[in-house]
């Protein structure tokens, strides 16, 4: 604590000193709160980025896989279409039917596992982000 001032000389150099460090406190709460911002718009873009990222292989992937179904129903009609009997017919019908299905299944659950990967590659920056900010909030001052 100050001593009190006794002169108006007192009183300016007091008021002088209370003005200055204030303002230094202010700046570097300032200084503190844009190193803050800095790092949660760079956690964001990191972000962004991985979203944009994943979303780009799930689409991909999704695209390869439509192709390859065309590609296996032409190879199922040609086949289907050289068939010597019904019985035959039937029995390429299900085989292809049941591969399909299979492939379906696989890719579901590749592009399951693909987007839950970006989801938490997403989220990875900004939960650093909130945890760097409670532990700020929890430190001591």
């Amino acid at each position: 604590m100050a001593t009190p001032a006794k002169t108006p000389f007192d009183y300016f150099t007091t008021g002088n000193t209370a003005f200055k460090d204030s303002f230094e406190k202010s700046m570097a709460t300032m200084a503190e709160i844009n190193a803050h911002s800095k790092k949660n718009l760079e956690a964001m873009i990191a972000s962004a980025t991985a979203a944009a990222k994943g979303a780009e292989t799930v689409g991909a992937r999704a695209m390869a896989f439509s192709k390859k179904s065309v590609e296996d129903q032409i190879a199922a009609a040609k086949a289907l279409s050289g068939a010597k009997s019904i019985q035959e017919a039937i029995e390429l019908q299900t085989g292809f039917a049941k591969t399909a299905f299979e492939a379906l299944v696989g890719e579901a659950n590749v592009i399951s596992e693909t987007m839950s990967a970006s989801v938490k590659e997403s989220l990875s920056p900004i939960n650093e982000r909130v945890t760097a900010l409670v532990e700020r909030i929890q430190a001591p001052r």
